[in-house]
């Protein structure tokens, strides 16, 4: 059960982890390690798949095409969350989202 707590955290999926964090607790199991939300699991769903997308190489029509927004929107996104994220250049997407899979370091 540790293991699946140690996942949902990974992957940023708060409820998840919070219910298993809780049925660890009803078993007797302290969980070792409180859940540190990053930046990155604090964006809504669909501004991690965007991060995520634009972490891969893809370019902003790219992304509006595969998620069906407009170029705009997709700026828009990323625009608004690279200072939530600590970040300045498209480039380092791609480490924020490796820190975030990897749980080392604040995002």
């Amino acid at each position: 059960m540790t293991a699946a707590l140690d996942t949902f955290r990974r992957l940023g999926a708060r409820p998840w982890w919070e219910r298993a964090q809780a049925e660890l607790r009803a078993a007797g199991i302290e969980a070792a390690v409180s859940p540190v939300p990053s930046a990155f699991t604090e964006l809504s769903p669909q501004q991690q798949q965007i991060v995520r997308l634009a972490a891969h190489g893809l370019t902003n029509r790219q992304i509006g095409e595969r998620l069906f927004l407009s170029l705009r929107a997709v700026g828009s996104y990323l625009y608004r969350v690279f200072p939530r994220l600590g970040i300045t250049a498209r480039t380092q997407l791609r480490d924020v989202v490796e820190r975030t899979l990897t749980g080392t370091g604040r995002s």
